[in-house]
């Protein structure tokens, strides 16, 4: 039989995943052995505040204050500019420059453009100027006419052609020739003389807006066709504007007339075959030629009556106005216009290369010298009923008017007489 010795107690096995936990060492039993509750506490460690979720750390908002105070900087400075500089004036040596503004110029470009003409303070703060205000996009290709001493924005608003621009009142009085107007709309400012004086001749412009080009006498210009009245325009307006509010105008008031005097127009196109431009024509000589108001019909009929009287030979006006007329359209053509100062000679009359004059020319001149008024295009379409066929000036704005070449004559000695310093008629 076999023997077995005391039964041994087996250990349970550890279950699976779990760690087996080792007994803890006895405690020291020596004596003079310390426990852990009698040693005195180890000093903490001090631990670092922690930041808030969502706050900066102070290093953080001290980099955020010194980016905003950069930018505020910056934006101070740009709002310097604008506010500073854009109303700061240029220096103003009272010229006016003309000039024909690139397309697609940048701020850079643009402000050297202005330095080159003196009309910025400096090009550099013109540059960022213009930059900061938007750029130069909206700038309008073309004539400009910039007075200097303006400050930066009314420059921009110049060369926008922005509604923001002062208006001014034109005034044209009846008589005025497109050299008269151009020159009166530089001085107030509104148009240059020169770009004004070329879209007056625009042939495309012309035809736009139905101006005659074709017949014996032709057309250069839209002279005649301006109608003198008074105006409100925004300064530095485009030349061709102008010209189309000052057509559009004659044609109205042409309209009226036309209709108000039907049978003076259907006589005159059945008699000497004179349509508007011909009635323009001489219109404009008319109120060169008249003064007092009441003298416009006789006038018009003296004129009407040479070329329509059978035995008045050769069939010419002989009107001054209308000889000087190419001494300020063709000065080249005409020799006798060397010197001109605005005063009628003998010799600009007679010149024969001169087709403006009525003294070499027959019939009317090659178009109108002026731009004449509702009276005066009155009085050729209802000429006082006479037959005379002379004038001459008998002072304070007033003529003598004759049937007979020996009274003309007589009436002339007698202007002589008392007036040695009397225009000499011809």
């Amino acid at each position: 039989m076999l023997c077995t010795g005391p039964a041994v107690p087996t250990r349970a096995p550890s279950s699976p995943g779990r760690r087996r936990r080792r007994a803890s060492p006895p405690a020291p039993s020596e004596a003079g052995a310390s426990s852990p509750s009698s040693l005195p506490p180890s000093p903490k460690k001090p631990r670092a505040p922690r930041t808030p979720r969502g706050r900066l750390s102070p290093r953080g908002r001290a980099a955020l204050f010194a980016i905003a105070g950069a930018v505020s900087t910056v934006g101070l400075a740009l709002l310097a500019l604008v506010l500073g500089y854009g109303h700061l004036h240029a220096p103003d040596a009272g010229t006016t420059v003309e000039l024909d503004w690139p397309a697609g110029l940048d701020s850079d470009e643009a402000a050297a453009l202005l330095a080159r003409h003196d009309l910025v303070r400096n090009e550099g703060a013109m540059a960022m100027f213009l930059r900061t205000t938007g750029g130069t996009g909206a700038f309008v290709p073309g004539p400009h006419l910039l007075p200097q001493g303006l400050d930066p924005w009314d420059l921009r608003h110049l060369l926008e052609r922005s509604s923001k621009r002062p208006t001014t009142r034109v005034t044209i009085p009846e008589g005025y020739h497109r050299f008269d107007i151009a020159t009166r709309l530089e001085k107030l400012r509104v148009a240059g003389k020169n770009a004004f004086l070329r879209a007056s001749a625009d042939p495309l412009l012309l035809d736009e807006l139905g101006i005659e080009r074709k017949g014996a006498l032709g057309v250069e210009s839209a002279e005649g066709y301006l109608f003198p009245a008074t105006y409100d325009f925004p300064l530095d307006t485009d030349p061709k504007e102008i010209v189309r509010r000052l057509v559009t105008e004659a044609d109205r008031r042409w309209a009226a007339l036309a209709t108000q005097h039907a049978a003076g127009f259907a006589s005159l196109r059945n008699t000497l075959g004179y349509g508007r431009r011909e009635i323009l024509i001489l219109a404009s000589i008319v109120e060169k030629e008249a003064v007092q108001a009441d003298e416009r019909p006789l006038i018009a009929s003296v004129f009407l009556n040479r070329l329509l009287d059978p035995t008045f030979k050769p069939k010419r006006l002989q009107s001054d106005p209308t000889a000087s007329y190419a001494c300020f359209s063709e000065p080249d053509v005409v020799p006798a216009c060397a010197g001109f100062t605005g005063k009628i000679t003998p010799a600009i009359n007679r010149d024969a290369k001169n087709r403006y004059s009525t003294y070499v020319n027959d019939g009317l001149p090659p178009g109108p010298i002026a731009n004449p008024g509702a009276p005066s295009i009155e009085a050729v379409l209802a000429p006082a009923a006479t037959k005379y066929l002379y004038f001459v000036a008998k002072g304070g704005g007033r003529h003598t008017f004759s049937e007979a070449l020996d009274q003309h004559n007589e009436a002339v000695r007698k202007l002589r007489a008392t007036s040695p310093s009397a225009e000499r008629p011809e």
